[in-house]
């Protein structure tokens, strides 16, 4: 079907499509100055290539949504410059953790990108979006086959197959404190499992971020961050190892004992918020899928800490003056007042 795309492309931006070109244009331009500084420190061929791939996607997305910014006269945000990494220091982070923070960057992307689609009204803003899914899920297949031909692969667990079909009979099937508790379905197992592998990641993201951040307010926030994030692998592991199911490796051993800084303390607590609001969609997820009253709670209250900690991360960044505001609706009452 052909659609006449003079009428929709000079409509003006929604609320939806400025939030999320917003978010898209932060998040891969932060993007471009990490996985710039990783290539810099890379020595496995196989992990360069996917590197070099998501660098030249995140590019990509930037050129593009610039494009849309100046056909309709929005200010370009400021987002992270060469002033926010330093390629010369030295390496923070070994080959393989490469690929697991790449696996866990794409899955936020995908999440971004796949609820824009059905919210975007201009046909640029939806082709946009479209053509992010298909890259952010091509750079998702390349790092899951290089993490399994790597032997680096983090699989969930294995259960068997049944061997006929059933229907939940009882209101136990709900239980998950006392009573008569069944072991849990596979989207719970799923869901446990993804969030121990993203908060895995995240640890040693922190571990890498609290060794090299200048700022002491900025360490000390971190250092709580990477003690959090901890606690959450255990709980969530727990609840696999009761039911005698495997929780991903810790990646803290690819951490190097690099001090000197590669990144500026603002994108380092700005891709904290990212990842730590990666976790609340992820933590909202599991609820939505659970069938078990334990698991649900434990889900909930710790979504709870996590909302918390993006809450002390944002007012950090306030009062150092790092917090780029998102474009908003006009204060009428303030306007009223003029």
């Amino acid at each position: 079907m052909e659609i006449d795309k003079s009428v929709t492309s000079n409509e003006n931006l929604t609320s939806a499509e400025i939030g999320k070109l917003w978010s898209t244009y932060m998040g891969n331009s932060m993007a471009t100055r990490v996985l710039q500084f990783y290539l810099q420190h890379v020595e496995d061929p196989d992990i360069q290539n996917v590197l070099e791939f998501a660098l030249q996607i995140s590019e990509s997305f930037i050129q593009k949504i610039t494009e849309i910014y100046r056909k309709k006269n929005h200010p370009i945000p400021v987002g992270f410059t060469e002033d926010d990494v330093n390629l010369q220091a030295p390496r923070l982070f070994l080959d393989e953790f490469y690929l697991h923070y790449l696996k866990y960057t794409a899955k936020a992307g995908m999440s971004l990108y796949g609820t824009a689609v059905p919210l975007m009204t201009r046909d640029d803003t939806r082709e946009l979006f479209t053509y992010c899914i298909k890259e952010t899920v091509e750079l998702m297949n390349r790092v899951n086959k290089v993490l399994q031909a790597k032997g680096f692969i983090q699989t969930p667990p294995y259960i068997p197959v049944p061997n006929h079909v059933d229907f939940v009979k009882k209101q136990h099937y709900l239980n998950g404190v006392i009573g008569n508790v069944r072991p849990p379905h596979a989207l719970e197992i799923t869901h446990l499992h993804d969030n121990i592998e993203n908060n895995v990641t995240s640890k040693a993201l922190l571990v890498g971020f609290s060794q090299v951040v200048r700022d002491e307010k900025a360490r000390n926030i971190l250092v709580r961050g990477k003690e959090l994030t901890e606690r959450h692998i255990f709980a969530f592991s727990e609840v696999l190892q009761k039911h005698h199911l495997p929780a991903p490796p810790r990646l803290e051993h690819l951490v190097t004992t690099s001090i000197q800084p590669p990144f500026s303390d603002k994108l380092m607590l700005f891709h904290k918020i990212d990842m730590f609001s990666m976790k609340i969609r992820g933590y909202g997820n599991a609820i939505s899928l659970n069938g078990r009253h334990d698991i649900g709670f434990l889900s909930a209250r710790l979504l709870l800490d996590v909302s918390v900690y993006v809450e002390d991360l944002g007012k950090l960044m306030i009062e150092k003056g790092w917090l780029e505001q998102m474009p908003e609706a006009p204060d009428r009452d303030s306007l009223a007042n003029k």
